[in-house]
């Protein structure tokens, strides 16, 4: 008679130093934080026999703390926290709205910060917002930590720099210096809602006293194996004002960060064009709120 083909061995440990410990006593085990992932491979038998490393119990990885130059999300903490946040709301809202997206209400209510990050799918919806704030991923491991920025954590589709004994403790994110001037979250996908995205977009722009561009953050999400930031567009347009040849040199420019790609969702060439009309179109528009 054949076995359950969802069977695990599931270890639970109730504090931080004791999931580390078992982490490090058992380096193939898979850790589960909300399991939005982990129960589709559960119910398909994908994960049969494997040591399975619960972290639910760990209270003081769910919790958002305010600093005096930012703050820090414990990696547990749910889509559905972060957007309700007043702090998150008013200092990061690229973020709280990014949560708002993620598929439906029990996916955002269940789905975890630090297991959007661990999974890594190029078409993670907080990711662009968390690379134009330049958040600071923590990883711990038995003995010792790291401190790792967004833009080096992914190395390619669902991989990080992630070591088998590391965990995500908490994302950190400074509070910004200065207000931007103009800011855009989009994500583009087959439907209004409960869509993987196609596109996933997001943007600051400060400008100076005569107009030109000050300081601008670009990110795209769901065009590579991982989101980016697009750091050619960006130098390019720092220093100068904004007008027709300038914006549509910069569209151009997306080309050159980021080479799109071919998926069952979409083509390259509906993203490279998609991107460049969301960018267009936040270079031009004067509100400071593009959703």
């Amino acid at each position: 008679m054949r076995g359950d083909p969802r069977a695990i061995t599931l270890l639970r440990p109730t504090t931080a130093p004791e999931a580390l410990s078992a982490l490090q006593k058992n380096p193939q085990a898979i850790p589960l934080a909300g399991g939005t992932d982990f129960m589709v491979a559960w119910n398909a038998g994908l994960v049969r026999n494997k040591i399975v490393l619960d972290l639910s119990l760990l209270d003081g990885w769910r919790k958002i703390k305010v600093l005096k130059n930012g703050l820090k999300i414990g990696s547990l903490t749910t889509h559905a926290q972060i957007q309700r946040h007043p702090v998150i709301a008013k200092k990061f809202p690229l973020l709280a709205r990014a949560c708002s997206v993620v598929g439906a209400t029990q996916i955002q209510n269940r789905g975890t910060l630090g297991g959007n990050l661990a999974h890594a799918s190029a078409a993670g919806d907080t990711f662009p917002p968390l690379l134009v704030y330049e958040a600071v991923i923590h990883l711990v491991c038995e003995t010792g930590k790291r401190r790792i920025p967004i833009n080096q954590f992914f190395t390619g589709a669902k991989t990080t720099v992630l070591r088998p004994s590391e965990l995500i403790e908490c994302v950190e994110i400074l509070f910004l210096k200065y207000p931007p001037a103009r800011q855009i979250f989009r994500k583009v996908g087959t439907r209004a809602a409960q869509a993987i995205s196609k596109v996933v977009a997001a943007g600051l722009l400060w400008l100076g006293p005569h107009g030109e561009i000050k300081e601008l953050r670009f990110s795209l999400g769901s065009m590579a194996p991982t989101a980016r930031r697009l750091n050619a567009l960006e130098a390019f347009c720092r220093g100068k004002k904004l007008n027709a040849s300038i914006m549509a040199r910069a569209a151009e420019l997306i080309g050159t960060d980021v080479s799109p790609i071919d998926d069952l969702r979409s083509s390259a060439h509906y993203r490279l064009k998609i991107s460049k009309n969301i960018l267009m179109k936040f270079l031009k528009e004067k509100n400071s709120w593009q959703f």
